[in-house]
């Protein structure tokens, strides 16, 4: 980042100090937890002035692949990809109109293929799970209790498909207020009973461990939230 807060351009002194970092991470010289060199010495090695080193850093720092730590140092972060796509979710809640449908056309195919993984791989603690946050869907018309579930009952699924960079992609498309966005002008449309059925759909075949099944439920549910924002004037 520059000293307006914006990012690098692509070429600039700082964002081939951005590129050299990573390649030191991807090819294992600075391992995840380990600590980077001085700025100093680490703008000598690569033979970039401190100022540009400075300013990688601290892009870098912003993307979560590195950390400061008081006192301490510059660390390389545990690279989690939950960590790494946070600002993903940032993505989603800014869209509107087109991109937003585009966003969720990504959604219904990752959460299509979470799901299916999830049919075949779900613990029966992580299948009550789900349970019970399709029966707290059930007994409300709270708006709030509502999202709240829904939002559980997919992280549940997503988490049992057991791919983290998955989970964490999806949970950046399913961040409370793109999810909140959505669904107000959907169940406005009377399709709360329709969603209330469809996640009973993902439920039973998540019990039959039937990964065909659940795949197709998943792809139904967004898929219909999907067709009903692109026929939106309001989105």
């Amino acid at each position: 980042m520059d000293g307006t807060g914006t990012a690098p351009r692509k070429g600039t002194v700082t964002q081939r100090a951005i590129e050299r970092i990573k390649a030191m991470i991807a090819d294992g010289r600075l391992e995840p937890g380990q600590r980077l060199p001085t700025e100093r010495d680490l703008a000598a090695e690569l033979g970039i002035s401190r100022s540009s080193m400075r300013e990688a850093i601290r892009a870098l720092t912003v993307l979560g692949v590195l950390e400061a730590r008081h006192g301490s140092g510059i660390y390389v972060t545990r690279l989690w990809a939950g960590d790494l796509l946070e600002t993903f979710g940032v993505v989603a809640d800014l869209s509107r109109g087109e991109r937003l449908a585009e966003l969720l056309e990504v959604r219904r195919v990752l959460e299509s293929a979470a799901t299916a993984l999830a049919a075949a791989r779900i613990t029966p603690d992580r299948l009550a799970e789900a349970g019970e946050h399709l029966a707290a869907m059930e007994a409300t018309d709270d708006p709030d209790e509502l999202l709240a579930h829904d939002l559980a009952f997919h992280r549940v699924i997503a988490v049992a498909a057991g791919n983290e960079t998955m989970a964490a992609l999806l949970e950046g498309l399913s961040s409370r207020t793109f999810r909140a966005r959505v669904r107000r002008g959907y169940e406005e449309d009377g399709a709360l009973a329709r969603t209330r059925h469809e996640h009973a759909a993902i439920h039973r075949a998540l019990a039959a461990r039937d990964p065909e099944a659940a795949r197709a439920a998943a792809a139904a549910h967004v898929g219909g939230v999907e067709q009903w924002l692109r026929q939106s004037p309001e989105s």
